[in-house]
C-alpha cells in the first residue's frame, strides 16, 4: 500500500491543514437521473404492509425470542439516538460555522503531530460512537488530515468525561479499569492514526457530495446538514442495531461461560462479544461489570473494543466514508485494540 501522502508534495508541507490538502479524500460525484424512491414513498409502503399484515405481525410479536429481539433493538437505539443527535449538531456547526483557518491553527501542521492532539481532543467532548462518525467527517471535509479526524474518532467515545465517570462508577473496587480503558484507548486511536499516515490512501474514503453545506445563508446550510446527517447516520443506526439485536438472540449464552474459562480465547471471545452487541460506549462499562465469570483484563478489551468497531459502527463507517474505508479500517483497528487491551490489561491489572 501507498502513502496518503502525495510524492509532489513539498518537504516540510506534508498533510497540512489548509484547504488545499493534498490528503482530503475527493467526494463521490453526483448519481445518475434514475428515480429512487424517497423516505416519504418507503415509509408509505411500510404504513400499507402493516395494515395488510397487521394480524400475522401481531402474532410474531407475542413470540419469547422476538420479544428479546425487539427489547435488545430498542434498547441499543435509546441508547445512541441522543448521542447521534449531539454529534450531527455538532458536525453540522463545524461544516457550517468553523472556518477552515481554524483548524490550522489549532492542530499542528505536521499530520504526525496532529494525530496525538486529536486523540486527546476526545478528552472534552461528551459523546459516543455514533456521534463522532459524522463528526470525522465533517472534520475532513473542513481540510483536517484523516489521519488527524480518524484518530479522533476512535478516542472520543472513548476517553470522554461521561465514559469514564461510567467507567468508574461501575467498577468500584477496580478504579485501575478506569485508568486502563483510558490509556489503552487513547493508544489504539494514536496508532491507527499513525498506521493511516503511513498505509492509508485518499482514494479509500468517498465522501458523499454535500451541495447543501454551499448554500448562500448559513442558516439554511446548518438544519439542512443536520437533516441529512440525521437520515443518512440514522438509517445505518437502525441496521447495525438490528443486526446486534440478531445476535443476541441468536448466540446461546451457555457459550460464553465455557470461553470464561480460558484465558486467551476468553479475551478474543468478548472482543468478537464487543463487536455484536453494538453497546453505547455510556452504557458497556455496565454490561462489562456484569460479565463477572471473565477476567479484568478480558472486560478491558471488551471497553476498548467497543467504542471503536462495532455492528453499527462499521455500517455508519460504510454510510459516511465509502465500503472500501469500512472493508479495511475496521479489522485494522480491531486487531490493533485486542492487542493493546490486552497488554495494557497485563501490565495494569
Amino acid at each position: 500500500m501507498t502513502s496518503e501522502v502525495d510524492r509532489g508534495a513539498p518537504e516540510g508541507g506534508r498533510g497540512a491543514v489548509g484547504a488545499a490538502a493534498p490528503d482530503v479524500p475527493p467526494t463521490e460525484p453526483a448519481g445518475g437521473g434514475a428515480w429512487r424512491p424517497g423516505s416519504v414513498e418507503v415509509l408509505a409502503g411500510l404504513l400499507v404492509l402493516l395494515v395488510v399484515f397487521r394480524e400475522p405481525i401481531a402474532r410474531a410479536l407475542s413470540a419469547p425470542r422476538l420479544q428479546t429481539w425487539t427489547t435488545v433493538f430498542v434498547s441499543v437505539m435509546v441508547q445512541a439516538v441522543p448521542f447521534l443527535v449531539f454529534g450531527v449538531v455538532l458536525s453540522a456547526v463545524i461544516a457550517v460555522f468553523v472556518p477552515r483557518s481554524f483548524w490550522a491553527r489549532a492542530l499542528p501542521r505536521h499530520p504526525a503531530l496532529a494525530v496525538p492532539v486529536a486523540s486527546a481532543a476526545g478528552v472534552v467532548l461528551p459523546g459516543c460512537e455514533c456521534g463522532s462518525v459524522p463528526i470525522a467527517g465533517s472534520l475532513i471535509r473542513r481540510g483536517v488530515t484523516p489521519a488527524a479526524a480518524l484518530a479522533f474518532l476512535l478516542a472520543a467515545p472513548a476517553i470522554n468525561p461521561i465514559v469514564l465517570t461510567a467507567t468508574a462508577v461501575a467498577f468500584p473496587d477496580d478504579p485501575e479499569m478506569v485508568l486502563g480503558r483510558g490509556v489503552a484507548s487513547l493508544v489504539v486511536a494514536m496508532v491507527m492514526g499513525w498506521l493511516w499516515l503511513r498505509l492509508g490512501r485518499a482514494d479509500w474514503i468517498r465522501l458523499p457530495r454535500r451541495p447543501e453545506l454551499d448554500d448562500g445563508s448559513r442558516g439554511r446550510a446548518f438544519w439542512a446538514a443536520v437533516r441529512h446527517d440525521v437520515t443518512h447516520a440514522g438509517g445505518f443506526l437502525v441496521i447495525g442495531a438490528a443486526a446486534a439485536a440478531t445476535i443476541n438472540v441468536v448466540v446461546p449464552e451457555r457459550w460464553l461461560q465455557t470461553l470464561a474459562d480460558e484465558p486467551v480465547l476468553s479475551v478474543l471471545a468478548l472482543a468478537v462479544l464487543a463487536v455484536l452487541l453494538s453497546l453505547c460506549s455510556e452504557a458497556d462499562a455496565f454490561v462489562a461489570a456484569s460479565l463477572s465469570q471473565f477476567s479484568l483484563t478480558s472486560r478491558l478489551v471488551f471497553l476498548v473494543v467497543g467504542p471503536m468497531v462495532d455492528l453499527k459502527l462499521i455500517a455508519m463507517q460504510a454510510g459516511v466514508f465509502g465500503r472500501r474505508f469500512a472493508l479495511r479500517f475496521a479489522p485494522a483497528t480491531l486487531a490493533v485494540a485486542v492487542a493493546v487491551a490486552a497488554a495494557t490489561g497485563a501490565v495494569l491489572l
